[in-house]
């Protein structure tokens, strides 16, 4: 279990499970952080359901991106409404013009996987 859980709002959330955003869901969960899948369809990823509007949920900690970065503007406003402690760039996703907006508003970004960083005890 999580020593601090994170709630973790995963943008690009797929019931696909050779996609990284599903391993991803399924490794916070069994960690014990509590997550909120965003996708394009709907569908259910590690007992939990993908969201497919834009509800604005409460107590986000981090938002770990899987969707291109050229997809990513139409979230910007989105991102920063939940004002979330950070932001993790899957690979893949990196973009600077992003995290620079993110940084400016005093939100932590990474560049990195969230599925390494879950396994080596470092989320």
């Amino acid at each position: 279990m999580a020593k601090f859980p994170k709630t973790t709002l995963i943008i690009g959330a797929s019931e696909n499970p050779e996609r990284y955003a599903n391993m991803a869901a399924n490794r916070l969960v069994s960690k014990g952080h509590p997550i909120i899948n965003l996708g394009k369809k709907e569908g259910i990823v590690a007992g939990e359901p993908i969201y497919t509007d834009r509800k604005l949920f409460d107590n986000v900690h981090t938002i770990t991106l899987y969707i291109n970065p050229l997809h990513q503007k139409e979230w910007y406003e989105y991102i920063f409404t939940l004002n979330p402690q950070r932001i993790i760039f899957n690979p893949g996703t990196e973009n600077p013009e992003l995290e620079r907006l993110a940084q400016q508003k005093g939100i932590e970004t990474i560049e990195g996987c969230t599925l390494v960083m879950l396994s080596i005890d470092n989320f």
